[in-house]
């Protein structure tokens, strides 16, 4: 498996380690990689979300916003990351524009309306 990015809880139940921290990041992502997976992105709410990719380990912080509803945050960040490998970003680059994208969709209410357009990505810092 090339990838994976599954939440606290989804770590826990996928590694049997509970994610609290990104020491238990680290370990439950390393129980991934043990497994053959290549990256693991550990998403971990106001945490941040904390990467692994077998060589290199970090968080990448999350932005400072006050949460209303956190429906869709997940499927945000996903797609939001997806968009941006696909345009040729680093892994870095795109969790940092799907963290950006995600932190804009829990300010609002709802799934599908809380999803930041595109425009109001390129146009926030």
């Amino acid at each position: 498996l090339y990838a994976v990015t599954p939440n606290e809880t989804e770590s826990e139940l996928l590694t049997g380690v509970k994610v609290t921290d990104e020491k238990s990041a680290l370990e439950a992502s390393e129980v991934f990689i043990s497994r053959g997976v290549k990256r693991v992105v550990i998403t971990m709410g106001s945490k941040g979300a904390f990467v692994n990719d077998g060589q290199l380990s970090y968080l990448v912080p999350a932005r400072k916003v006050k949460a209303v509803d956190t429906t869709a945050a997940g499927d945000t960040y996903n797609g939001a990351m997806c968009v941006a490998l696909a345009e040729g970003k680093t892994l870095k680059e795109s969790l940092e524009f799907a963290t950006k994208a995600s932190a804009i969709a829990v300010t609002r209410m709802g799934a599908q309306p809380s999803i930041p357009t595109r425009e109001e990505l390129d146009s926030t810092i």
